[in-house]
């Protein structure tokens, strides 16, 4: 399957630091693995959800693990809306600087964040090997087609190689429904 990378669907969650763990879940509380995920290290809570309150609604969102340096909440235009935030930017992982900030409500408490709200652009994650097969490089922009019932062609496609990268590529859920993405799903990289 030259070029093609599986399609899979990010859904809204949240990154936490240790402290909003502990303010949000009780001291001492840990995140606990309840499904691990496609990306090496990376999982899936079992903890409770966390509750997001925005100026027009709520939302009940998963946590996902390790702890992270900076909180971060990934969510899709559609849930931007029904919390009625506007201004969510499209952002790459980690580059939460001047983005909106939301009040999560834990089991054990609430927090209020000044930044951190964003929907994350759309990636492939390229271990290194895979990078070199594709030949891409880290940071490049790509397109990618995806041959469904609905067909699309994803552009503005940032490609992140890391050692670290189990070869995928994540799309929101507003994504996953326009192009009708469900099950498994392969998309051809374009360059």
């Amino acid at each position: 399957m030259e070029n093609k990378v599986l399609v899979e669907t990010s859904a809204r969650h949240i990154h936490l630091t240790k402290e909003a763990v502990e303010t949000l879940y009780g001291k001492g509380a840990e995140l606990i693995v309840k499904k691990m995920l496609s990306q090496p290290g990376q999982f899936a809570c079992g903890n409770e959800k966390i509750t997001l309150v925005g100026p027009k609604g709520t939302l009940s969102v998963s946590v996902l693990g390790p702890e992270r340096k900076a909180n971060q909440v990934e969510l899709s235009y559609t849930d931007a809306r029904t919390l009625g935030l506007s201004g969510v930017p499209v952002r790459e992982s980690g580059d939460v600087a001047g983005t909106p900030g939301i009040k999560m409500v834990g089991p054990a408490g609430e927090l209020e964040i000044s930044e951190g709200v964003m929907i994350a652009k759309r990636h492939i994650h390229f271990h290194t090997k895979d990078a070199e097969a594709f030949g891409v490089k880290d940071k490049q922009i790509v397109s990618v087609k995806v041959g469904t019932d609905r067909p699309v062609i994803f552009e503005d496609v940032v490609c992140r190689v890391s050692d670290n990268f189990a070869l995928a590529m994540h799309i929101d859920t507003d994504e996953c429904n326009a192009a009708g993405a469900f099950g498994t799903v392969y998309g051809e990289v374009i360059k």
